[in-house]
């Protein structure tokens, strides 16, 4: 199934489609025609790329349980980070065109074969739209599992409205807090001074205003992480990887976290950065973050009172 059938969708899997052609789907609006089989930044056409689907148990402990994390890596992606651990996958494009029938049945194969704990769908901002539909129709074939939205946080408020309903755990990166760092390191747009001031219109701007804008939406929609029996039910759940010499404005997303979040937002420090991919070119980045960067950070969290996950 490639949308054959779209009026058998929801009025939102309908939208999002519409919204693929011209693509105005993430802030970068490439505006092409994707079921036309043109691509933008991301690379990919109409349907999805799927380079692996499989349990996981490398994630968070909230996440995994017995059976794991039931991940599906997508392929292509809206960022261009020079550092990425998945460039292969983000940047190369390694994977297979799946319809939505197929990955309805690897959704329902993980929670019924493997019992995994969750769908976790590893960036997905650029095919939502198929990733939707698939929901709905896996849904309707008793899928009862939390859906994990695991994306690079560079998204759109307008898109995001109308996944509503669709997400159960919003797992997003904070990335950065200078435009200038984004832009460097993973090839998000320093066009802030051109760019409106309502975000919900999808206007391209920098990275840290898109970010902060879609986590506030995600917030709205799913809360604060609950968290039962050990395993992560439903909310936010942000991931912050510390950069060496700071790069990242640590602090200053913790602050925007505490203070214009919540300051029960649960967050993940996570300490695993090293140079991959084009990092070793870039002197700034092309070592590992040391042990006292990655402790202030911690402590800085702790200290501002986030529920610190790991």
């Amino acid at each position: 199934m490639a949308f054959n059938n779209i009026n058998s969708f929801s009025e939102p899997v309908r939208r999002l489609r519409e919204m693929m052609n011209p693509c105005t789907l993430c802030p970068r609006r490439c505006k092409v025609s994707r079921n036309e089989g043109q691509v933008g930044f991301c690379g990919i056409t109409d349907m999805p790329v799927v380079s692996s689907v499989g349990p996981h148990f490398g994630e968070e402990s909230v996440l995994v349980g017995a059976g794991g994390s039931g991940t599906i890596f997508f392929a292509g992606c809206n960022l261009g980070c020079i550092f990425c651990q998945n460039y292969d996958i983000s940047h190369h494009r390694r994977g297979h065109k799946i319809t939505i029938e197929q990955l309805a049945l690897s959704m329902l194969e993980l929670h019924s074969h493997y019992g995994c704990s969750n769908i976790n769908l590893v960036t997905p901002t650029h095919v939502i739209p198929a990733i939707a539909a698939t929901i709905e129709l896996a849904r309707k074939k008793e899928l009862k599992l939390p859906i994990v939205y695991n994306c690079g946080g560079y998204d759109s408020v307008e898109t995001l409205k109308l996944l509503e309903g669709f997400v159960d755990i919003y797992m997003p990166d904070m990335k950065y807090a200078d435009p200038k760092v984004a832009k460097e390191l993973s090839a998000a747009a320093d066009l802030s001074a051109s760019c409106s001031a309502d975000l919900s219109a999808g206007c391209l701007a920098d990275y840290p205003q898109i970010n902060q804008a879609a986590v506030k939406e995600m917030h709205r929609q799913v809360g604060d992480l609950q968290i039962e029996n050990g395993l992560a039910k439903r909310g936010l759940l942000i991931r912050h990887l510390v950069l060496p010499n700071r790069l990242a404005g640590s602090f200053k997303i913790i602050d925007f976290l505490a203070n214009g979040i919540s300051s029960k937002t649960a967050i993940n420090v996570m300490d695993q950065y090293r140079p991959c991919f084009k990092a070793f070119s870039n002197l700034l980045i092309n070592r590992r973050p040391t042990k006292e960067e990655i402790e202030e950070v911690l402590r800085y969290a702790v200290d501002k009172g986030l529920r610190v996950i790991s």
